[in-house]
């Protein structure tokens, strides 16, 4: 009888059934299912207050730019001149940027237009989907 015994709880030790197993796996496809969603509507919100940021601080190297020279960059000039002396600008007393000017979260570039349909300048980023318009992460951020 002792060898039966231990040949039974032997048995029972060596591992986990297919069905336990499967169990497991449904455990965690659920948990994923219900956690993943709300992760990746947290990395979408965090990207749009990123590009809002980055425009503000933009929106602040241009008024320094305007304070030195007396005026905004061209649209030609773009952005740029607010890392690189533009040609034939003795006033420019930059660079007013740490770094090159960053694309936006997803990776487009700034739009910047001088002069501006909504002020001095419009400065924008068409957001997730890269068109005009949009809502949510798609929406428009604007420095107006």
């Amino acid at each position: 009888m002792d060898a039966t015994k231990s040949m039974v709880s032997r048995k029972a030790a060596a591992g986990f059934t297919l069905l336990e197993l499967l169990v497991v796996m449904v455990i965690i496809g659920l948990l994923a299912g219900y956690v993943a969603p709300r992760y990746f509507a947290q990395i979408g919100k965090s990207e749009v207050k990123t590009a809002k940021a980055q425009v503000d601080a933009l929106e602040k190297a241009l008024d320094q730019y305007r304070l030195d020279t007396g005026h905004y960059p061209t649209t030609e000039q773009g952005l740029a001149a607010l890392f690189t002396r533009p040609a034939n600008e003795p006033k420019w007393d930059g660079p007013y940027l740490r770094k090159q000017v960053p694309p936006d979260p997803w990776g487009k570039p700034y739009v910047y237009r001088q002069p501006g349909e909504h002020g001095d300048y419009d400065l924008l980023s068409y957001g997730k989907d890269g068109q005009p318009g949009g809502s949510g992460e798609a929406a428009d951020i604007t420095s107006w």
